[in-house]
């Protein structure tokens, strides 16, 4: 008889997920962060271009109507925030299409949480003291400007460099043809291949100063160093694993309304299915989303990483292969 009917990860891991779950859980009960639940299917999907949802037809009171599985919990999050909730964190079941591997798993579980009135270096300080609460004997945490990444691995500026020479690189680099891509396809490329795998070496790597471009929900600001536009936002690396990226979040509901009817334009012109954009977000941000931070970290992840796992898989009960 087939053994894929028992669990992926072993019931002992599983005891020891709980208790690293709890822990984090009361990391946010000391600081007084409200824990949340939202749906897991919603009217709108997530229409960035890198990210592929699913969705599903169900019978609701307005008729038969398409919903999506949620990539995050963040619009809804952000509902509750313009609603008056003050900070909230919530440990959410997460949906992605295709994001199957070591690091991946269809469906999994997201630690996501917004401070209204932090700015984004202090969310940088909580995001750390939050992985210490998990990974206790991690490293120093070290902040890296992605600009400075690129100048030191592959003495390049991200920012100024001609695209001809970047499609080269990715190209040498990732063994593909990148002769027609654009720019933020090469970047990501080199950022994953060449990278990627050296941060979080010994400690926590905040890598901030990303691309306007790939600012995604977050605000923009000004590179000190030449005034060029930046994303307000960062990720955190801990040995050669991308764990969480936190913005300062975007409260512009036009804005907003522009990024995603962009996104879908960019949708369509990469061949790609269409997604309804969450006009309650919009409707939200209109009413008046506080000030603040937010960041999404990949819970799974991290217990793999402090329980010497390695695989995603082996800290789930039932990956998708099995489930």
């Amino acid at each position: 008889m087939a053994d894929d009917w028992q669990p992926s990860a072993s019931i002992e891991t599983l005891r020891e997920r709980a208790r690293l779950l709890a822990r984090v859980r009361a990391f946010f009960a000391e600081r007084g962060v409200l824990e949340v639940e939202t749906p897991v299917l919603g009217h709108g999907g997530s229409t960035d271009v890198h990210l592929d949802s699913l969705s599903l037809e169900a019978a609701t009171p307005a008729g038969r109507e398409r919903l999506w599985l949620q990539t995050s919990p963040e619009f809804h999050m952000k509902r509750l925030l313009a609603a008056g909730s003050g900070p909230i964190f919530q440990l959410a079941r997460s949906f992605r299409d295709g994001e199957v591997g070591r690091r991946h798993n269809l469906e999994f579980t997201m630690l996501e949480w917004y401070r209204p009135g932090f700015t984004l270096d202090g969310l940088i300080g909580e995001t750390d003291a939050l992985i210490r609460q998990v990974l206790p004997g991690v490293g120093p945490c070290r902040q890296r400007r992605y600009r400075d990444l690129f100048r030191e691995t592959l003495q390049v500026d991200p920012f100024s460099t001609p695209l001809d020479t970047l499609r080269q690189l990715a190209t040498r680099h990732g063994q593909i043809d990148m002769r027609e891509s654009e720019r933020d396809g090469c970047l990501d490329l080199l950022m994953s291949l060449v990278i990627e795998p050296g941060l979080g070496r010994g400690g926590i790597d905040m890598v901030i100063d990303y691309p306007a471009s790939q600012a995604a929900l977050a605000r923009w600001r000004h590179d000190p160093e030449d005034g060029v536009e930046v994303a307000a936002r960062f990720e955190a690396y801990v040995e050669g694993l991308e764990l969480a990226n936190g913005y300062h979040e975007l409260t512009d509901a036009a804005e907003q309304a522009r990024r995603f009817a962009e996104d879908n334009r960019e949708r369509e012109r990469l061949g790609k299915p269409m997604v309804d954009s969450d006009r309650r977000l919009v409707a939200a941000l209109q009413a008046g989303m506080p000030e603040g931070c937010g960041v999404a970290l990949g819970m799974d992840r991290l217990i793999q990483l402090a329980l010497g796992k390695s695989r995603v898989a082996e800290v789930m009960a039932f990956a998708t292969p099995r489930a």
